[in-house]
Formats: structure tokens, C-alpha cells, sequence
């Protein structure tokens, strides 16, 4: 039965920071899906302007960041020094 739903997992609430992420991956039952390692839902919130998340280093090695978002803007800066603002419907 390949469209049956094998599991149904619960998120867990990780301090990021400054900020609480509901995580969903990786779970207990299920470490990945298709190639998702992580799956966070963050949000919704609000920062004043200049503020905003402040989040702590940490490298991705040998792997790929999707960020999608409903509404609003967020500025993204990685390790290597890209910066991209990305805004809803727009995938970084």
C-alpha cells in the first residue's frame, strides 16, 4: 500500500535560542523521510525591527536547508557568507 501512513509522530519543542522550534524530524520512531533529516516548524513570531532570531552557529555537513515561509521575511546567513532575505512562497 504505497499512500498508507506508516507513522504519525508528534513534535518536540527545542529551544533554539531565543526561539522554540517544534521539531519533527529526527523523531524516536523515524530518523529521516524521503531526504529529510530535520523538519522544524518555527513560528509564528514577531521581532522588532533590527531584531530577530539569534541563531547559534552550527554547520550542515554534507547536506542541503529548505526554509520555507507562510508570511513575513526572514534574512538568512550561512558559513560561507551568502545572505539571502526570503520571503513566503520563495524557497532557500
Amino acid at each position: 500500500m504505497p499512500n498508507s501512513i506508516r507513522d504519525v509522530l508528534e513534535p518536540e519543542v527545542k529551544d533554539l535560542g531565543g526561539f522554540e522550534a517544534r521539531r519533527l524530524l529526527p523523531h524516536s520512531t523515524r530518523q529521516m523521510v524521503g531526504p529529510f533529516i530535520f523538519f522544524d516548524h518555527i513560528g509564528p513570531a514577531s521581532f522588532s525591527a533590527g531584531q530577530g532570531m539569534d541563531v547559534r552557529p552550527h554547520p550542515h555537513i554534507n547536506l542541503a536547508t529548505v526554509t520555507y515561509l507562510f508570511e513575513g521575511a526572514l534574512l538568512h546567513r550561512d558559513s560561507l557568507e551568502v545572505v539571502q532575505e526570503i520571503h513566503p512562497g520563495a524557497v532557500n
